[in-house]
């Protein structure tokens, strides 16, 4: 046994999660990168048992799907965990990022950690979407269609590539042996980038609801701070299993429980909730290219932010003329969600291109502004 505490491994486990040294007076916003750990670990669990009955072919996904949920004990239930986990997985990484803007968690000496999470939330979003066409229901079929055709609008090779995306001429037989293969992978590569993220973190330590560096005042992970993300855990769970058991549809386009038929396209082609912010402003923009741009646009945006910021790493807690700002642009966010879920018609659209135009002009205009008159 005293063999064990000598391993290298044990030792990192040791210093990273238990030995640590947090800052005393973070709060429970905190939380949120802990629950989004919890979240991928259901992810990739549930994930590999819905695996071992998934056929991915255009003539078996949605019978492989109905089969398990109705003639496979529990199927049923690690099922709805596995997609109302998607749900809540998102939703705690968007509060974690909205957290981590707030507090200005990205700049100096943070501005690693904050890339290398923006390349989670773009791999994250990428591994949804590819798993939401595997159940091969109307909505899936039409909306890897839709969103897979956009790729052509790129100068030159924008029609191999789809076609390359495809396996062929169409959403088909190949295109599912691809999506589901990238999409058993992805979460792991996933938990590579979240150790990155962690160990990133953990070189200059956590940022703090003030902003400001007090090395002299913290305490060990383990046990403050596993005790109040465990609360975290028990709390949210709450929510999370009354979905699974009560309300598993809740968060789900009612087409998708119909089998996926090519030649009958549904009334409303929308995303899942989680799509909704940049499906919106592509579909703002009536150029194809220029909507492609403006989704590789919100990642650079986001990837820019701690140059725009420079070396102020003070919360907004003590800006409250940037905060408002800060809260209109996630009304904003809220709006593009609203939009992204309503028909492609007046004044729907016009909402979305106002909604779009704050977007960017927040995170380009406003911020730098601030940044510099701090």
């Amino acid at each position: 046994m005293l063999s064990l505490y000598n391993q290298p491994m044990f030792k990192a486990l040791n210093e990273h999660f238990v030995f640590y040294q947090s800052p005393v007076i973070i709060n429970y916003f905190w939380n949120f990168g802990s629950l989004a750990g919890v979240f991928l670990f259901i992810q990739i669990l549930t994930g590999i048992f819905l695996a071992m009955f998934y056929i991915p072919s255009a003539d078996a996904a949605f019978a492989s799907v109905e089969f398990l949920m109705r003639d496979v004990n529990n199927g049923w239930f690690i099922r709805f965990m596995h997609v109302n986990g998607a749900s809540f997985f998102f939703i705690v990484v968007y509060a974690h990022i909205f957290r981590a803007f707030f507090y200005s968690s990205f700049t100096y000496p943070r501005e690693f950690v904050w890339f290398i999470g923006i390349i989670i939330l773009f791999l994250i979003i990428l591994t949804a979407f590819i798993g939401y066409v595997l159940p091969w229901g109307q909505i899936s079929f039409w909306g890897a269609t839709v969103i897979t055709s956009i790729v052509t609008a790129i100068p030159l090779l924008g029609n191999d590539l789809v076609t390359w995306v495809w396996g062929g001429f169409n959403v088909d037989d190949p295109t599912l042996h691809r999506f589901f293969s990238l999409h058993y992978l992805m979460p792991f590569v996933l938990l590579g980038l979240v150790v990155v993220h962690i160990l990133a973190l953990h070189q200059y330590g956590s940022n703090n609801p003030i902003g400001i560096s007090i090395d002299a005042d913290k305490v060990t992970l383990h046990p403050y701070f596993t005790i109040k993300d465990l609360a975290g855990v028990f709390l949210i769970f709450i929510f999370y299993f009354y979905f699974v058991c009560f309300e598993p549809d809740f968060l789900n386009h009612p087409d998708n429980c119909i089998p996926a038929n090519s030649i009958k396209t549904p009334v409303h082609i929308v995303p899942e909730w989680y799509f909704l912010v940049v499906y919106a402003i592509l579909r703002s923009i009536p150029n194809k290219l220029l909507g492609i741009l403006a989704i590789l646009l919100v990642f650079v945006c986001f990837a820019l932010l701690p140059i725009v910021y420079g070396y102020s790493s003070r919360a907004m807690l003590f800006r409250p003329f940037h905060s408002l700002f800060f809260w209109v642009w996630v009304g904003s966010c809220i709006g593009l969600g609203w939009v992204g879920g309503a028909p492609a018609a007046t004044p729907y659209i016009e909402f979305g291109q106002l909604f779009s135009i704050y977007f960017f002009f927040y995170l380009i205009v406003i911020n730098f502004i601030f940044s510099n008159l701090d």
